[in-house]
């Protein structure tokens, strides 16, 4: 049985040119990078040189990135971080209604600490509402966070639009660039960014370590793990000098593979969609064209998606519901629920997303074992049009 896997936006395999660069900081460059001999210069200079190359690639400063543990944390430290330096009963922040759940649920927290929070809704392909991101922001909002695109139908936010528009009413704009950092292009600066999110695994860099874009511009933030005062004072704790170094050298592999990557991916992409719709009741969720090159949501009527799922798994097809982060949720996704998807059609939902490894056979493969699947589903279903 062949074994696909087409989850690249949960996480990605690690490019063995990236475990190459990480061995030896495990065994042999092994000092704290916060000890001033030899051995933790040594490991010192490796994570600024990393610094630096992750903060080039996306156009800001070596002392503007702040190495993390995961996007999670650096969501997390952001919007908590601005709360609890700003003081919690003066902020609000506003968020869309399509974020990540690193993002809803923090921000879920300090309401309940006392912070206003407002979220902006999207229209039904997943783009921002700008009308009611103005509303939003006429009514006092300080920080705006907007996910660059969205880690379950792939659609891509307008960002410097976004971006000019908060800093046209004196509020900054966050973006957790996770999911597309790596496969399309990003330039803080032309893009009215003030802070960012983004990490290493879904770029096939190593799991564990992400980072937090902070513009020198823009208001600055408390942190949330206090100690010795690493990485500027702003998260405390031994920095992770493999998984840095690891992040950095695919960065490196990004910067040279990226745009040829993406334009083959993307067409891989096309063709599935392309054949899936050709099943009867079959739809794309998120923006035919505003997306990433690499997820094809899509959703089938009259069946449940988990099933479909345990189905193309027993042909060795890799895909996931939703996101990896809430898979295990019994409730249909919020994302999908934001776009005006009905629940039982949520429930019916797909997401394939494809990677380097991924190529022609594969979408073959998919696309002959698909329709079948869904068939035999829809055969057995008790959500038949008459459920309707």
């Amino acid at each position: 049985m062949r074994k696909i896997y087409t989850d690249y936006a949960a996480t990605t395999p690690t490019d063995p040119r990236v475990l190459e660069a990480m061995e030896p900081f495990f065994s042999e460059v092994y000092g704290n990078a916060s000890s001033m001999n030899a051995f933790g210069l040594e490991a010192r200079k490796a994570i600024e040189d990393a610094r630096n190359v992750v903060s080039g690639f996306m156009n800001t400063e070596h002392e503007e990135l702040i190495f993390t543990g995961s996007a999670t944390e650096a969501n997390n430290l952001i919007l908590k971080g601005f709360a609890f330096k700003k003081g919690m009963q003066k902020v609000h922040i506003a968020v869309s209604t399509i974020e990540h759940d690193s993002v809803l649920n923090t921000v879920d927290w300090l309401e309940r600490q006392g912070v206003k929070i407002s979220q902006i809704p999207v229209d039904e392909y997943g783009l921002l509402k700008m009308g009611a991101l103005m509303d939003a922001l006429k009514s006092g909002v300080s920080l705006v966070s907007v996910i660059h695109a969205n880690n379950e139908v792939g659609t891509v936010q307008p960002i410097s639009e976004i971006g000019k528009i908060c800093h046209e009413h004196g509020a900054y704009l966050h973006t957790d660039a996770a999911q597309s950092f790596g496969k399309i292009p990003i330039d803080v600066k032309q893009m009215n960014i003030d802070y960012m999110t983004v990490n290493a695994h879904k770029i096939y860099g190593p799991k564990g370590v992400g980072a937090l874009f902070l513009s020198k511009g823009a208001a600055a933030v408390d942190p949330l793990v206090h100690g010795g005062g690493h990485e500027f004072g702003l998260r405390s704790g031994t920095e992770n000098t493999p998984g840095i170094v690891g992040f950095a050298k695919a960065v490196e592999i990004r910067r040279d593979e990226m745009v040829p990557e993406s334009k083959r991916i993307d067409k891989l992409r096309n063709q599935l969609v392309e054949g899936a719709l050709k099943i009867e009741d079959a739809y794309l969720n998120g923006h035919p064209t505003k997306r990433l090159p690499n997820i094809a949501s899509l959703r089938f009527s009259y069946i449940d998606g988990e099933s479909l799922l345990l189905l193309l798994n027993d042909e060795g097809i890799a895909a996931t519901t939703g996101s990896a982060c809430s898979s295990r949720s019994q409730e249909p996704s919020h994302v999908l629920l934001a776009l005006g998807i009905k629940p039982e059609e949520a429930r019916g939902s797909l997401r394939f997303s494809l990677g380097k490894y991924n190529n022609e056979e594969d979408v073959d493969y998919i696309l002959d074992v698909l329709p079948k699947a869904v068939r035999k589903l829809r055969e057995i279903s008790p959500l038949g049009k008459n459920a309707y």
